[in-house]
Protein backbone atom coordinates (compact mmCIF):
# COMPACT_ATOMS: atom_id res chain seq x y z
CA UNK A 1 0.00 0.00 0.00
CA UNK A 2 1.16 3.18 -1.12
CA UNK A 3 0.07 5.17 2.41
CA UNK A 4 2.09 2.69 4.81
CA UNK A 5 4.47 4.32 7.23
CA UNK A 6 8.62 2.88 6.85
CA UNK A 7 9.30 0.70 9.84
CA UNK A 8 11.46 3.06 11.75
CA UNK A 9 15.16 2.57 12.53
CA UNK A 10 15.71 0.72 15.91
CA UNK A 11 17.55 3.11 18.72
CA UNK A 12 20.29 1.96 19.70
CA UNK A 13 21.70 3.41 23.15
CA UNK A 14 25.18 3.49 23.99
CA UNK A 15 26.99 1.14 25.75
CA UNK A 16 27.87 2.11 29.65
CA UNK A 17 31.97 1.50 29.80
CA UNK A 18 33.25 -0.15 33.00
CA UNK A 19 36.26 1.99 34.87
CA UNK A 20 39.12 -0.04 35.29
CA UNK A 21 39.53 -0.88 38.87
CA UNK A 22 42.41 1.08 40.27
CA UNK A 23 44.79 0.22 43.64
CA UNK A 24 42.72 1.15 46.85
CA UNK A 25 46.01 2.39 48.61
CA UNK A 26 47.29 1.54 52.04
CA UNK A 27 45.25 0.14 54.90
CA UNK A 28 46.48 2.95 56.97
CA UNK A 29 45.10 5.85 54.95
CA UNK A 30 41.35 4.67 54.75
CA UNK A 31 40.48 7.62 57.00
CA UNK A 32 43.10 9.73 55.76
CA UNK A 33 40.65 11.80 53.80
CA UNK A 34 38.71 13.00 56.64
CA UNK A 35 41.45 13.09 59.16
CA UNK A 36 43.18 15.81 57.13
CA UNK A 37 40.37 18.22 58.02
CA UNK A 38 40.80 17.71 61.46
CA UNK A 39 43.59 20.43 63.14
CA UNK A 40 46.53 19.17 64.73
CA UNK A 41 46.92 19.53 68.42
CA UNK A 42 49.84 22.31 69.41
CA UNK A 43 50.66 24.61 72.30
CA UNK A 44 53.65 26.78 72.99
CA UNK A 45 56.02 28.08 70.67
CA UNK A 46 57.78 26.07 67.79
CA UNK A 47 60.18 27.24 64.72
CA UNK A 48 60.77 25.06 62.05
CA UNK A 49 63.22 25.33 59.65
CA UNK A 50 63.64 23.63 56.82
CA UNK A 51 66.78 23.33 54.05
CA UNK A 52 67.57 21.73 51.05
CA UNK A 53 71.02 21.15 50.82
CA UNK A 54 70.60 18.87 47.42
CA UNK A 55 68.29 16.97 44.97
CA UNK A 56 69.03 13.74 47.67
CA UNK A 57 69.34 15.14 51.20
CA UNK A 58 66.88 17.65 53.14
CA UNK A 59 67.60 18.76 56.91
CA UNK A 60 64.86 19.94 59.48
CA UNK A 61 65.71 22.05 62.92
CA UNK A 62 62.63 22.49 65.15
CA UNK A 63 62.68 24.04 68.41
CA UNK A 64 59.40 23.85 70.61
CA UNK A 65 58.90 26.06 73.74
CA UNK A 66 56.20 23.72 75.81
CA UNK A 67 54.02 25.43 78.46
CA UNK A 68 53.08 22.03 78.96
CA UNK A 69 56.03 19.26 78.82
CA UNK A 70 59.61 19.89 78.47
CA UNK A 71 60.99 22.20 75.64
CA UNK A 72 62.87 20.26 73.41
CA UNK A 73 65.19 20.78 70.03
CA UNK A 74 64.51 18.13 67.15
CA UNK A 75 67.28 17.60 64.20
CA UNK A 76 65.48 15.64 61.23
CA UNK A 77 67.49 15.01 57.91
CA UNK A 78 65.63 13.26 55.26
CA UNK A 79 67.28 11.28 51.68
CA UNK A 80 65.61 10.22 48.90
CA UNK A 81 66.72 8.02 45.84
CA UNK A 82 66.73 8.60 42.18
CA UNK A 83 63.46 5.79 41.57
CA UNK A 84 60.51 7.70 41.06
CA UNK A 85 57.85 5.95 41.10
CA UNK A 86 55.05 8.44 41.32
CA UNK A 87 54.91 12.07 41.81
CA UNK A 88 54.81 11.81 46.17
CA UNK A 89 57.02 8.48 45.94
CA UNK A 90 60.94 8.46 45.76
CA UNK A 91 62.78 5.52 46.32
CA UNK A 92 65.05 4.60 48.52
CA UNK A 93 63.96 6.99 51.14
CA UNK A 94 65.41 7.44 54.46
CA UNK A 95 64.45 9.33 57.76
CA UNK A 96 65.80 9.94 61.02
CA UNK A 97 64.59 12.26 63.75
CA UNK A 98 66.84 12.82 66.84
CA UNK A 99 66.32 15.20 70.40
CA UNK A 100 68.26 16.60 72.61
CA UNK A 101 66.75 13.62 75.28
CA UNK A 102 68.76 11.06 72.50
CA UNK A 103 65.45 9.76 71.49
CA UNK A 104 65.83 8.53 68.28
CA UNK A 105 63.41 7.73 65.28
CA UNK A 106 64.60 5.97 61.76
CA UNK A 107 62.60 4.79 58.85
CA UNK A 108 63.85 3.25 55.98
CA UNK A 109 61.97 2.76 52.96
CA UNK A 110 62.60 0.83 49.28
CA UNK A 111 61.00 -0.81 46.39
CA UNK A 112 62.30 -4.11 46.19
CA UNK A 113 60.43 -4.46 42.24
CA UNK A 114 57.72 -2.36 41.16
CA UNK A 115 54.90 -3.55 43.05
CA UNK A 116 56.81 -4.47 45.97
CA UNK A 117 57.35 -2.37 49.01
CA UNK A 118 59.26 -2.29 52.47
CA UNK A 119 59.75 -0.28 55.34
CA UNK A 120 61.96 -0.80 58.72
CA UNK A 121 61.31 1.60 61.69
CA UNK A 122 63.22 2.16 64.64
CA UNK A 123 62.59 3.89 67.57
CA UNK A 124 64.96 4.38 70.96
CA UNK A 125 64.32 5.68 74.16
CA UNK A 126 67.20 6.75 76.60
CA UNK A 127 69.40 4.39 74.56
CA UNK A 128 67.41 1.96 74.46
CA UNK A 129 65.37 -0.12 71.34
CA UNK A 130 61.59 0.56 71.90
CA UNK A 131 60.13 -0.25 68.85
CA UNK A 132 62.01 -2.53 65.59
CA UNK A 133 59.02 -3.01 62.87
CA UNK A 134 59.59 -4.74 59.42
CA UNK A 135 56.69 -4.25 56.66
CA UNK A 136 56.33 -5.68 53.25
CA UNK A 137 53.44 -4.23 50.98
CA UNK A 138 52.29 -6.38 47.58
CA UNK A 139 50.43 -3.81 45.10
CA UNK A 140 48.58 -5.02 42.56
CA UNK A 141 45.95 -3.37 40.01
CA UNK A 142 43.28 -3.94 42.11
CA UNK A 143 44.17 -5.09 45.27
CA UNK A 144 46.81 -3.64 47.96
CA UNK A 145 47.99 -6.81 50.50
CA UNK A 146 50.55 -5.95 53.44
CA UNK A 147 52.56 -8.12 56.29
CA UNK A 148 54.02 -6.55 59.44
CA UNK A 149 56.18 -7.90 62.11
CA UNK A 150 56.34 -5.93 65.11
CA UNK A 151 59.14 -6.32 67.78
CA UNK A 152 59.83 -9.56 67.07
CA UNK A 153 62.13 -11.13 69.98
CA UNK A 154 63.32 -14.58 69.80
CA UNK A 155 64.43 -15.07 73.19
CA UNK A 156 61.28 -14.01 74.92
CA UNK A 157 59.09 -15.62 72.14
CA UNK A 158 56.93 -12.56 71.44
CA UNK A 159 55.78 -10.81 68.20
CA UNK A 160 53.03 -8.44 67.02
CA UNK A 161 52.27 -9.88 63.27
CA UNK A 162 49.47 -7.74 61.39
CA UNK A 163 48.15 -8.39 58.12
CA UNK A 164 46.14 -5.87 55.48
CA UNK A 165 44.07 -6.59 52.97
CA UNK A 166 42.03 -4.38 50.24
CA UNK A 167 40.03 -5.25 47.12
CA UNK A 168 38.82 -2.91 44.64
CA UNK A 169 35.27 -4.51 44.23
CA UNK A 170 34.09 -1.53 41.82
CA UNK A 171 35.58 2.06 40.91
CA UNK A 172 34.42 3.24 44.18
CA UNK A 173 33.84 0.70 46.46
CA UNK A 174 37.00 -0.72 48.28
CA UNK A 175 36.47 -4.24 50.87
CA UNK A 176 39.10 -5.69 52.64
CA UNK A 177 40.22 -6.66 56.54
CA UNK A 178 43.17 -6.69 59.03
CA UNK A 179 44.58 -9.09 61.49
CA UNK A 180 46.09 -8.43 64.29
CA UNK A 181 48.07 -11.36 65.91
CA UNK A 182 49.90 -10.67 69.23
CA UNK A 183 52.24 -13.71 71.41
CA UNK A 184 53.97 -13.07 74.67
CA UNK A 185 54.55 -15.45 77.45
CA UNK A 186 52.09 -16.21 78.99
CA UNK A 187 49.05 -14.25 76.68
CA UNK A 188 48.78 -14.91 73.02
CA UNK A 189 45.46 -13.30 70.88
CA UNK A 190 44.12 -12.39 67.52
CA UNK A 191 41.69 -9.59 66.53
CA UNK A 192 40.28 -9.54 63.45
CA UNK A 193 38.95 -6.29 61.84
CA UNK A 194 36.65 -5.85 58.61
CA UNK A 195 36.56 -2.53 56.18
CA UNK A 196 34.56 -0.75 53.75
CA UNK A 197 35.51 2.41 51.91
CA UNK A 198 33.09 4.03 49.40
CA UNK A 199 34.04 7.11 46.95
CA UNK A 200 31.59 9.21 45.14
CA UNK A 201 32.26 12.44 43.23
CA UNK A 202 32.32 14.84 46.26
CA UNK A 203 32.07 12.34 49.38
CA UNK A 204 33.86 9.49 50.91
CA UNK A 205 32.31 6.77 53.37
CA UNK A 206 34.58 4.29 55.39
CA UNK A 207 33.60 1.90 58.33
CA UNK A 208 35.93 -0.49 60.23
CA UNK A 209 34.27 -2.86 62.30
CA UNK A 210 35.65 -5.71 64.68
CA UNK A 211 35.37 -7.52 67.77
CA UNK A 212 37.69 -4.46 69.38
CA UNK A 213 35.19 -1.73 68.16
CA UNK A 214 34.11 0.22 65.56
CA UNK A 215 35.72 3.55 63.58
CA UNK A 216 33.66 5.00 61.05
CA UNK A 217 34.20 8.41 59.32
CA UNK A 218 32.72 10.59 56.36
CA UNK A 219 34.10 13.16 54.47
CA UNK A 220 32.34 15.66 52.28
CA UNK A 221 33.34 18.45 49.87
CA UNK A 222 31.15 21.27 49.48
CA UNK A 223 32.87 23.18 47.47
CA UNK A 224 36.89 24.32 46.66
CA UNK A 225 36.54 26.19 50.03
CA UNK A 226 34.84 24.04 52.68
CA UNK A 227 35.24 20.73 53.44
CA UNK A 228 33.50 18.68 56.46
CA UNK A 229 34.32 15.35 58.21
CA UNK A 230 32.97 13.42 60.75
CA UNK A 231 34.04 10.75 62.67
CA UNK A 232 32.74 8.01 64.83
CA UNK A 233 34.79 5.56 67.34
CA UNK A 234 33.49 2.92 69.86
CA UNK A 235 35.59 0.82 72.06
CA UNK A 236 34.42 -2.15 73.41
CA UNK A 237 36.85 -3.28 75.72
CA UNK A 238 36.95 0.39 77.34
CA UNK A 239 33.02 0.92 76.95
CA UNK A 240 33.45 4.16 75.19
CA UNK A 241 32.43 6.05 72.10
CA UNK A 242 33.54 9.37 70.76
CA UNK A 243 32.17 11.57 68.28
CA UNK A 244 33.94 14.16 66.23
CA UNK A 245 33.37 16.96 63.53
CA UNK A 246 35.76 19.03 61.68
CA UNK A 247 36.28 21.57 59.33
CA UNK A 248 38.18 23.34 56.51
CA UNK A 249 37.92 26.80 55.09
CA UNK A 250 40.59 27.37 52.63
CA UNK A 251 40.48 31.46 51.54
CA UNK A 252 42.94 31.33 48.39
CA UNK A 253 43.08 34.41 47.69
CA UNK A 254 44.57 35.77 51.21
CA UNK A 255 46.35 32.23 51.29
CA UNK A 256 44.99 31.24 54.81
CA UNK A 257 43.53 27.69 55.46
CA UNK A 258 41.45 27.73 59.18
CA UNK A 259 40.99 24.19 60.06
CA UNK A 260 38.51 24.15 63.37
CA UNK A 261 36.30 21.06 65.55
CA UNK A 262 34.28 19.84 68.39
CA UNK A 263 33.94 16.95 69.49
CA UNK A 264 31.98 14.66 72.24
CA UNK A 265 34.48 14.88 74.80
CA UNK A 266 33.43 19.13 75.15
CA UNK A 267 36.58 19.09 73.16
CA UNK A 268 36.84 22.75 70.99
CA UNK A 269 39.71 23.97 68.83
CA UNK A 270 40.69 25.41 65.69
CA UNK A 271 44.26 26.75 63.87
CA UNK A 272 44.79 29.47 61.13
CA UNK A 273 47.22 28.68 58.72
CA UNK A 274 48.96 31.93 56.69
CA UNK A 275 51.14 31.99 54.11
CA UNK A 276 53.30 34.78 53.25
CA UNK A 277 54.27 34.88 49.94
CA UNK A 278 56.80 35.94 48.27
CA UNK A 279 58.66 34.52 51.08
CA UNK A 280 58.96 30.79 52.25
CA UNK A 281 57.03 31.41 55.53
CA UNK A 282 53.82 30.16 57.10
CA UNK A 283 52.61 31.24 60.06
CA UNK A 284 50.33 29.12 62.52
CA UNK A 285 48.14 30.13 65.49
CA UNK A 286 46.30 27.31 67.29
CA UNK A 287 43.84 27.24 70.41
CA UNK A 288 42.16 24.30 72.30
CA UNK A 289 39.82 24.14 74.51
CA UNK A 290 38.55 21.16 77.10
CA UNK A 291 35.26 22.32 78.29
CA UNK A 292 34.82 19.02 80.70
CA UNK A 293 38.34 19.34 82.16
CA UNK A 294 38.64 22.91 82.09
CA UNK A 295 41.86 23.53 80.24
CA UNK A 296 43.18 25.60 77.91
CA UNK A 297 46.23 25.41 75.52
CA UNK A 298 47.23 27.66 72.70
CA UNK A 299 49.97 27.24 70.85
CA UNK A 300 51.81 29.65 67.51
CA UNK A 301 54.38 28.29 65.30
CA UNK A 302 56.82 29.83 62.30
CA UNK A 303 57.35 27.37 59.20
CA UNK A 304 60.44 28.86 57.06
CA UNK A 305 60.71 26.43 53.89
Amino acid sequence: MGNMLAPMPALHRPLRREQPLTNPGSFDELHRKCKEVFPQQMEGVKLIINKTLSNHFQVCHTVHISTIGQSCYHFNTTYVGDQQFSPTEVFPMLVGDIDTGGNLNAQVLHLLAERIRTKAVFQTQQARFVTWQFDGELRGDDFTATLTLGNPDVLSQSVIVVAHFLQSVTSRLVLGGEMVYHRRPGEEGAIVTLAGKYTALKWVATLNVGYGGAHASYYHKANEQVQVGVEFEANTRLQDTSFAFGYQLSLAPANMVFRGFLDSNWCVGGILEKKLPPLPVTLALGAFLNHWKNRFHCGFSVIVG
